[in-house]
């Protein structure tokens, strides 16, 4: 056979025995070992046409293990869900390595250019002005870190992307006003890489679902450093980056408890209608009447100048009545509830702290494990 480092003419040197778990338990293979002369690396080819890799697992175990390891702990993944659900006997150790090993692969896979099962363009549905809408929106959200020796780290941010077809209230603007009401459609990437690097993934997770066949594409964000730019810069066809309501909202309540600080009723008071004007008429009107509001105090005034200096920036996100209007979403709720299921709900656990390569890997995993329904398959076929 040819020797898989060097290429030269590897010879067959008898058979060599190895261990493996199935699904149905433990086996032991008997296989040829070549030994290649110039650079004296063996190999047994067998091992890749089973798909067996450096953790002994079969395929199909190898994906057990990695489904339990994408829901709970690797300590909880071997120690109960294999053992109760599976019968599979395998080290927290094992399953961390098969799980961080199958997140690795992935990344590579997308970083190549990697889809996974066929393109099935999403059933787009459509505004108040009757055009489909493609919405997309992306996030940060921090992971603990571990340093050397199991010392405490600085965290490092996760940056969670996605592509998604919210159901609309109003059934005649579904894509199929007539049949049953549509399920949740999303796609989401993750990783702990820098945030340009998330681009081409999640581009083309919109490509395998038809977003270029979507008349209008919506982004969101909550006005973190730099969201806008990526937003605009990688998916150019974008109508607008509407900032989250929510988010502006917030900064009013936390002007209202400056002004009224030991008071929560009278806080709660003044928030009110400033949240109903900025959602019917907008952030720039919004932003006129913070201008010319007498603010006493040194903290409250400190707190007016954020406040004013944040709609001041993301006034020309904040057109609510337009958008509203037009029948789209203007909430980030959906890029928010996936940090937290993507992400928070496996990394994010109590105590956690992570390498940083483990961490990306198993960002990777979750993102896929979290995606529409085939996505997992397609990936575990592929491998």
């Amino acid at each position: 056979m040819t020797c898989p480092r060097c290429r030269g003419d590897a010879r067959c040197k008898g058979f060599r025995w190895r261990g493996a778990l199935t699904l149905l338990g433990p086996i032991r293979l008997r296989r040829h070992y070549y030994l290649c002369p110039c650079c004296h690396a063996g190999a047994c080819p067998r091992d890749a046409l089973l798909g067996l890799r450096g953790h002994d697992l079969t395929p199909a175990a190898d994906e057990a293990v990695c489904l339990a390891g994408v829901q709970a702990s690797f300590a909880e993944a071997a120690e109960r869900t294999l053992l109760r659900l599976a019968g599979l006997r395998v080290s927290e150790s094992t399953a961390e390595r098969a799980t961080e090993a199958a997140g690795g692969r992935l990344a590579q896979a997308q970083a190549a250019g990697a889809t996974f099962g066929p393109e099935r363009p999403w059933a787009w549905h459509k505004d108040a002005e009757g055009r489909t809408c493609a919405y997309v929106s992306v996030d940060a959200t921090g992971v603990g870190q571990q340093g050397p020796g199991g010392a405490k780290a600085e965290g490092r941010m996760a940056t969670v992307g996605m592509v998604y077809n919210p159901v609309p209230q109003d059934r005649s603007r579904w894509a199929d006003p007539r049949g049953p009401r549509p399920g949740w459609q999303a796609r989401y990437v993750a990783q702990l890489r820098p945030l340009a690097e998330l681009a081409q993934p999640l581009r083309r997770q919109g490509g395998q679902v038809g977003m270029d066949q979507a008349q209008r594409w919506i982004a969101l964000s909550d006005g973190g450093a730099g969201l806008e730019d990526f937003l605009r810069d990688n998916f150019g066809r974008v109508d607008v980056v509407i900032l989250d309501f929510y988010h502006a909202a917030g900064y009013l309540g936390d002007l209202a408890k400056a002004l009224h600080p030991a008071d929560d009723a009278a806080a709660e008071a003044w928030r009110g209608p400033w949240c109903h004007r900025l959602k019917h008429e907008g952030g720039r009107a919004v932003l006129e009447g913070l201008r010319a509001l007498e603010v006493r105090g040194r903290a409250a005034r400190e707190c007016w100048a954020q406040v004013v200096s944040y709609f001041a920036n993301q006034a020309h996100r904040m057109d609510y009545p337009a958008y509203l209007g037009k029948g789209w979403q203007i909430g980030s709720g959906p890029v928010e509830s996936a940090c937290k299921t993507v992400v928070g709900q496996r990394l994010k656990g109590g105590g956690m702290r992570w390498g940083e390569d483990g961490a990306d890997t198993v960002a990777h995993l979750r993102a896929l494990f979290r995606s529409e329904k085939g996505q997992w398959e397609a990936f575990w076929s592929h491998n």
